[in-house]
């Protein structure tokens, strides 16, 4: 399988930073790119500058993420590569946290992620063919103090991932998890000048996407963990 398998590829969750890199990476790749957001004006200029189209979502609400397939398949077709890159975080000692805020980190985090793959998978299984990447991070693998509701939402969606992957990767589906472990450069966090490479780079971290699209499937990775070279284990 490669890259020109794929049309079409939907993110969720998008925004200035990774799914920006993701959007112009599978736009070189050939690929028809849409962008969902609870905001659809955050990402429009994204949208315009590679040819693709902006979709208001929000991913906890089943009938939005039914629109939003609905939508995306009538202008482009039904996608063929969906990546969940949404998150919500929310930090404070254990006892402090507000549990209102607990079950939103977790609503996107987690359940959003599970709605918006069923929706993808319905599409993709009569064919046999597609993708479902999901964005995780360092709180996938290992959950910090004052951290609970990002590690019990990034945990949930890790294991979502592995599940999918052992129901529906022997169906021609493939499914993979990218452990995000570090901080990512951007216009609003840059390097020191004495640790350079020291924040991963979007760019690069897109060409991870596109790689786990081209594996072969006698080959194929469920999950990749992606570090710089400074980040302890």
């Amino acid at each position: 399988m490669s890259e020109a398998d794929y049309r079409t590829a939907l993110i969720v969750g998008a925004g200035a930073g990774l799914s920006a890199a993701l959007a112009r990476t599978f736009t070189k790749a050939g690929m028809t790119v849409a962008l969902a957001a609870r905001r659809a004006s955050n990402v429009a200029s994204l949208a315009t500058e590679v040819g693709g189209k902006a979709f208001t979502c929000d991913a906890t609400k089943r009938t939005e993420v039914a629109k939003l397939f609905a939508d995306t398949e009538a202008a482009f077709g039904a996608p063929d590569v969906v990546v969940y890159n949404a998150s919500y975080r929310t930090r404070g000692p254990f006892v402090e946290l507000d549990p209102a805020e607990v079950e939103k980190a977790i609503a996107v985090s987690a359940f959003a992620g599970f709605l918006v793959a069923q929706e993808a998978v319905k599409r993709m299984l009569p064919r046999g063919h597609g993708a479902v990447l999901f964005t995780g991070a360092s709180a996938s693998v290992k959950g910090y103090a004052q951290s609970a509701s990002f590690a019990m939402g990034k945990f949930a969606l890790r294991g979502l991932a592995q599940s999918m992957a052992r129901e529906l990767s022997p169906r021609g589906i493939r499914v993979a998890h990218v452990v995000i472990d570090g901080g990512i450069r951007s216009a609003l966090r840059r390097e020191p000048p004495d640790r350079p490479d020291s924040l991963l780079d979007p760019d690069a971290i897109a060409q991870t996407y596109l790689h786990l699209l081209r594996q072969q499937r006698s080959a194929w990775a469920w999950e990749i963990e992606l570090r710089p070279w400074v980040e302890n284990f």
